[in-house]
């Protein structure tokens, strides 16, 4: 039986590079020979264990290869091409996808978790952390990326772009917004580039990292805000003449800058949440006006399948969006602990990492 290395989650504080049989595939799957792939932050969720996953399944949900087999009944792919997909891998027939909610696609786990039942590879189906990975329903999920872009151009768009982009989507941005993004990290990165791409007059990011609010400048942010430096709310009243922001975007998932977020929007105004949160939330009484304020909050994930990855990589391939330089590290796939430890602590300036078998 031929084997590969994987990266598999033990317990709660505990990965392993292991080895794993080269899986099979079945007739609307895709086995996939990994060239690159990434840590989330949401593995490192998962690695603390707020977010439950079964022991010795494999991680990773940010895939580029190279398309190594194809089932009987993928049609219009060959063995060879060079493809992604996106973390959000939708049957494309149940109910929740046609109806566009790809990423709660009723093909849910086995312990019948359904919220985001799309996200399947590294959450309940083994990911690509690995030399070798399978899409499911390959027909909805796998895209072609063109020859001109390296892997580090496109390792964003799996979940990152696209997670940080349905922010902006989903909070109806408007041209001529206001907009506050709050954390730089690489989602919230992503989303200050797509308020940007969505037409907000202005841009203002918020982050206790210096590095990354210069990361935010290239990325579209026209006002940068340090928390332990400054009074946010005070700063985005000034900007907007006391009114308060149009949208705001959570890309962290704490409760600190959720309220933030409600506090800084002006009423009638639309927080938008992609953040991953490991308890309840409290809203700020003030920032909610009492329930009277009408302001709107959103919450959206990862949209995924072939038609979202051909629409990012569209985006990237006519430049309206860099990304390489988000990758500030790179490691091979033997390393892999050493990677989780560098990204999970957030040393040495790492934004984003690639991990290459």
């Amino acid at each position: 039986m031929a084997m590969m290395k994987a990266t598999v989650f033990v317990e709660p504080g505990r990965i392993a590079l292991e080895d794993k049989p080269i899986p099979d595939i079945g007739p609307t799957d895709a086995l996939i020979r990994i060239t690159t792939t990434t840590i989330c932050g949401t593995d490192i969720h998962i690695l603390k264990g707020e977010y439950p996953v079964r022991s010795g399944l494999t991680l990773g949900h940010e895939p580029i290869g190279i398309i190594e087999k194809l089932g009987s009944q993928v049609t219009g792919y060959q063995e060879g091409q060079r493809v992604l997909c996106a973390a959000v891998t939708p049957c494309g027939q149940c109910s929740s996808c046609l109806m566009g909610f790809h990423s709660q696609c009723g093909s849910q786990a086995p312990n019948g978790w359904k919220v985001a039942g799309g996200w399947k590879i590294g959450n309940y189906l083994d990911g690509c952390q690995a030399e070798y990975f399978v899409v499911p329903d390959a027909q909805a999920n796998l895209a072609l990326i063109p020859d001109h872009l390296s892997d580090e151009d496109v390792l964003l768009i799996p979940d990152i772009v696209s997670t940080g982009f349905s922010a902006a989507e989903s909070a109806g941005i408007k041209i001529g917004d206001v907009v506050v993004v709050i954390a730089q990290g690489p989602i919230g990165l992503c989303a200050t580039a797509g308020a940007r791409l969505q037409g907000a007059g202005l841009v203002i990011a918020v982050d206790p990292v210096e590095a990354r609010l210069e990361k935010a400048r290239s990325m579209g942010a026209d006002v940068l805000l340090n928390p332990k430096e400054c009074d946010v709310l005070g700063e985005v009243m000034k900007l907007t003449n006391g009114v308060g922001a149009d949208v705001a975007l959570e890309c962290l998932g704490r409760d600190e800058t959720m309220a933030t977020c409600v506090n800084v929007t002006r009423p009638g105004g639309t927080v938008s949440s992609v953040g991953i949160y490991s308890k309840d939330i409290p809203v700020p009484l003030d920032g909610f006006g009492a329930g009277l304020a009408n302001k709107r909050i959103v919450t959206s994930t990862c949209p995924g399948g072939k038609e979202r990855m051909r629409r990012l990589l569209n985006v990237t391939s006519s430049q309206r969006i860099k990304l390489d330089h988000l990758v500030t590290h790179t490691y091979p796939l033997d390393d892999v602990v050493a990677a989780y430890e560098l990204f999970g602590h957030q040393r040495d300036g790492v934004v984003k990492l690639a991990l290459k078998p």
